[in-house]
């Protein structure tokens, strides 16, 4: 289980699979010699690898195997000695077990199908883009990966493999999704100019955060294979800080309650109002900031330009405890305890949470004058995961592909790099670079870590 990957090796399987360099990918269903037609046939379950097997990968792991439409092959985590593993590996027993995804595949390349990553942000990349470099499908948890350019990669793969891909922000395959989709095509959702969007639970690296100096040390466990979990990011010594949960709080390795967040509550307006990706980027609070750590209290304010018909929107985020939105008195009492946002249109307001959860038409007062008039949407279609097997055995589409979750996490980079460096970040659209501050622009795309360069390449 601990046998580290041979690179020559790996390269050498790509190399005869025509897929290395010429990124001539060969889709599951072909490299594996089943039925045609894009995908998996329906009588066929998924052989799924999981990648990051404790806590949410834990989670996405049991609600995967509930769904009846896979076969869990193969359970890889740097950690398999940690407590917060022995749940998926108890309940799946005969799936061969591994502490590095390179060497996972390749010993078992050809006996996967479909691959589930629930590992930090920072190592989605890398897992991914090998993954789908050998033809497998791919769920990666959100956000898709740790900065833009990466994002960027992962997209281009994407595309060129023909995978099925699937980001996890779970309400995507809910009843927001249907019901945006449905009102913003009948016209109840129209001319929105201002979206207020906010996640005010406390954080885990609220108290100490601001304070941070330098990343602290602790023994390594016994059995944690550390320099995979660092993998392409910059090193830093392990310690209960970082692994496992708390990698979230640091620049370095999480996208911090933004890009935790935001994938559940603005993923609808991103696609449906097909916002891309903005002209700038303002920090508006930067409460407790540090140059390591996320700060205790953050807004944000985007601006994305007119397109295809639709007025310029401003996209406002609010995380912190005490930092919370302002409600137009005329909206009524809205409770904003939850995660949530609230959207601006031509006629119209509506108030939200996360996830799943349906629009509301605010004030009350307004609703019931128009309620019956309100377009009906389904609220009883596949969950995300089992959509994403499905799409796999070629029965569904994917509801939140890389080519809709790339941009979308785009946006949620871009929103860290003003958390980060504070003041306002200029972003030309048409080059996808920053214009007016040389070190933000570096991060839009850093190199990875020495040793990890072969998965930017893929």
């Amino acid at each position: 289980m601990t046998q580290k990957p041979s690179s020559s090796t790996r390269r050498d399987f790509l190399k005869k699979s025509a897929i290395f360099g010429s990124l001539s990918i060969l889709p599951a269903h072909i490299a594996l010699g089943q039925a045609s037609g894009g995908k998996l046939p329906p009588s066929q379950q998924v052989r799924l690898a999981c990648i990051g097997i404790g806590n949410q990968g834990e989670r996405d792991l049991k609600t995967m195997a509930d769904s009846g439409h896979c076969t869990v092959v193969a359970l890889c985590d740097v950690d398999l000695e940690g407590k917060h593993t022995q749940a998926s590996q108890a309940a799946h027993p005969k799936a061969r077990k591994f502490t590095d995804f390179r060497v996972m595949f390749d010993k078992m390349a050809d006996e996967i199908d479909a691959v589930l990553i629930g590992t930090p942000d920072h190592a989605h990349f890398c897992m991914a883009m090998l993954a789908m470099s050998l033809g497998k499908h791919v769920y990666v948890e959100k956000p898709l990966a740790h900065s833009f350019g990466q994002c960027e990669r992962l997209m281009a793969l994407a595309e060129k493999s023909g995978v099925v891909t699937q980001m996890g922000n779970q309400g995507h395959s809910g009843g927001n999704y249907f019901q945006y989709k449905a009102w913003s095509e009948a016209g109840v959702i129209k001319n929105v100019t201002r979206i207020t969007a906010y996640m005010n639970s406390p954080r885990r690296w609220h108290g100490w955060g601001a304070s941070v100096k330098e990343y602290p040390s602790q023994p390594l466990p016994k059995g944690m294979d550390w320099d995979t979990w660092v993998g392409p990011a910059p090193e830093h010594p392990f310690s209960d800080k970082l692994h496992p949960q708390e990698w979230r709080s640091w620049f370095d390795y999480g996208c911090g309650a933004f890009g935790d967040w935001g994938p559940h509550i603005l993923d609808t307006s991103h696609r449906f109002l097909k916002l891309g990706l903005p002209s700038s980027i303002e920090a508006v609070k930067r409460e407790g900031a540090n140059p390591l750590v996320y700060p205790q209290e953050s807004t944000i304010k985007f601006k994305f330009p007119e397109r295809e018909g639709m007025p310029a929107c401003d996209v406002t985020w609010l995380d912190g405890v005490a930092n919370k939105p302002e409600v137009e008195p005329e909206l009524g009492d809205l409770n904003t305890s939850k995660p949530g946002k609230i959207i601006y249109g031509e006629e119209l307001t509506f108030k939200g949470e996360s996830h799943a959860t349906v629009l509301q038409v605010v004030p009350r007062e307004k609703f019931m004058e128009i309620r019956r008039d309100l377009p009906r949407f389904t609220n009883k279609a596949s969950n995300h995961y089992a959509n994403f097997l499905l799409a796999c055995k070629g029965e569904e589409e994917a509801r939140s592909p890389f080519s809709v979750s790339g941009p979308l996490t785009q946006v949620f980079t871009l929103g860290i790099l003003a958390q980060r460096f504070g003041g306002t970040i200029e972003f030309d659209r048409e080059t996808n670079k920053i214009t007016n501050n040389d070190t933000a622009q570096a991060l839009l795309d850093p190199a990875p870590r020495k040793g990890w360069e072969e998965f930017y390449k893929l």
